[in-house]
This record gives C-alpha cells, structure tokens and sequence, in this order.
C-alpha cells in the first residue's frame, strides 16, 4: 500500500498532488523539487501503476515484487535501481531478521519499497527534513540518508553481537558455566545469528563503492562523498562481522578441546580405577583355580597373604596414578 506520497522543494516538505502522476508534473515543473513515494508490500496493480507513472523497467519492477533480492545497484536507462537490506536483533527471541528496501532513484522522483517489519524510513523523513541543505541534492540524498540509517543500524547490531558473543566466551570458558548440549546449541545460535547479518551487509559494499564513484547517472558529484563516508562505515562493520565469526570458530575450537581433554581426563581415571580393580582380580583369579599341587594351599598363612598382597597392590596403584593426575 502507499505510505506517503510528497514533494520536497528548495528541500522542504510541500503539499502537492496526491496522485502520482500529478505530482511528478508538478515536481518536475517546479525545476528544484522532486517526489518522493513509499511502498509498504505493494501489490502488483500498485507497483505496475506507479511503473507506468515513471517508466520503471520491467527487470526492476519484478525484483521489486518478489522481495528475494540481495543488497545491489541495476542502472537503467531512465532510473537507478538500489536494493539494502535493514537488519534489527530481536533480544528477547535472540534472533537476527532482515527486511528489504528497494528505492528507484530517476528525474525528479524516489520510490521507496518495503518489505517485512524492519522500517528504518520514519527516521530518515524526519532526518532530512531536519537538514534541508542535504535534502537540496534531491533523490540522490534519500538514497543517501536511507544507506546511512540502514549502515548505522548494521552498526549498533554488531555491537549487540559482540556483547552477545563475550557473553558467550565467558561462559563457555567458565567451569561449570554451561552444559554441553546449551554450549554447542548457542554457538550455532550465534552462527546463524552472523551469517543473516553476513548476507545484509557484505554485497551491500559493491553498490556503495558504484555510488561513491564517478558515472552513476542520477547521483550529483558533491553527493559521492557522502556515499564514501556509507562505504567506510560499512567497511567497518564488515570488518567487524568477520572478527567476530573468526573469534566464534575459535571458541568453537577451544569448546571442542576442552570436550576432548575432560574426555582423556575421564579414560585416564577409568583406566586407572580398571588396574586398580584388576590386580587383586587376577590374585584372586589365581588362588580360586582347584589344582592340588599348589604350595600355599597348605601354608597357614596363605589365606591371609593373599589379602595383604591384593590391598599393598591396590593401594601402590592408587598412589602411583594419584601422584601423576590420573586419579
């Protein structure tokens, strides 16, 4: 459905016409103003009659509509086409969703669609309409303003991972903090939570980079250093992800280890408590066997030797593994 239908002008907020086709004209006949319209879920009667409207091409306009797309920037003959993806860290499920927001950036007009709950377009209205000096460059300072906000955000998420991942190292390297099954369901909680933000914002660079530099139509040249402070931002935050899916592979690893040892720890002990019990097994295995011809079967005090043997054994055993850790 339509969000919002407006044009700005000298970079101020103007009424004007509500249908689109009206306020293009008017926009465009005013010379220093342009239109902006945002889709929340359009339809595809929505979308085509805004397409015609515009002349949006038909590849753009079927991206637009299935809402599947990865973070990139098409050039069309009469319209950009710039797809992001706003990330939000749901806290109280743990989990990392995505939306999708394309903007068709042409002459004189922006359209804005979105999908899914993540709507990071209320901030930035109210952002531009706060700097109207930004707001002057036209539709390439929407495409601007809405990268930044969507590059912000990715930041402030990052940050909540990593607090969320120290949080994991320290429990994981704490005794007694987190059982087994707990440790290894987190990790890979936190590995997926990585890879859906890895997927927003790692083809998001190439775009950035395209509208920083020189022959994108529709972006003025005293708007690419704005677009090159995006890039740098993002570049941060990529650099960001990417230390810390390294430091959860490492936890990982070191998880694993200590499963490892704690298990020859135990095998160590099974082990040792197994000869323990074995030699007085074998004493006894010995003098149980009926043969006649055995010379302690008649000493008085056999019987209790044998006793003596198999405790001095078993005791000696004990403190020998003891003395070594084993037990």
């Amino acid at each position: 459905m339509a969000v919002d239908c407006v044009i700005y002008r000298g970079g101020r907020r103007t009424e004007g016409p509500a249908e689109p086709a009206e306020a293009i004209e008017a926009a465009r006949a005013a010379g220093d103003a342009f239109l902006w319209i945002g889709l929340h879920e359009p339809s595809p009667e929505e979308v085509g009659s805004v397409a015609e409207v515009f002349g949006l091409h038909p590849l753009a306009v079927e991206d637009a509509l299935s809402a599947r797309q990865r973070p990139k920037l098409e050039i069309y003959d009469d319209s950009l086409f710039l797809v992001l993806k706003p990330v939000e860290y749901d806290e109280a499920t743990d989990t990392v969703s995505a939306g999708e927001l394309m903007l068709f950036l042409g002459d004189s007009f922006v359209v804005s669609v979105r999908h899914g709950d993540v709507d990071p377009l209320d901030r930035v209205r109210e952002r531009l309409e706060r700097d109207p000096e930004v707001l002057r460059d036209g539709p390439a300072a929407v495409a601007y303003a809405v990268s930044d906000v969507v590059v912000d955000r990715y930041t402030e998420v990052a940050a909540e991972l990593h607090a969320n991942l120290e949080a994991l190292e320290e429990r994981v390297f704490t005794p007694g903090g987190m059982d087994g099954r707990t440790v290894a369901s987190r990790i890979y909680t936190v590995k997926r939570q990585l890879l859906e933000f890895r997927r927003a914002s790692g083809p998001l660079t190439e775009p950035m980079e395209r509208l920083a530099g020189a022959g994108v139509p529709f972006v003025p040249e005293r708007s690419r250093p704005f677009f090159r402070d995006v890039h740098d931002h993002l570049t941060r935050v990529n650099d960001q992800v990417e230390g810390l899916d390294r430091l959860l592979s490492d936890i990982l690893s070191a998880y694993l280890a200590q499963v490892g040892v704690r298990q020859n720890d135990d095998l160590r002990k099974i082990s040792a408590w197994a000869a323990v019990a074995a030699v007085p097994t074998m004493i006894a295995g010995v003098y149980g066997m009926n043969f006649s011809h055995m010379p302690e079967l008649d000493h008085p005090l056999g019987y209790p030797g044998a006793m003596v043997l198999m405790v001095a054994v078993s005791v000696g055993l004990y403190r020998l593994f003891k003395r070594r850790g084993w037990l």
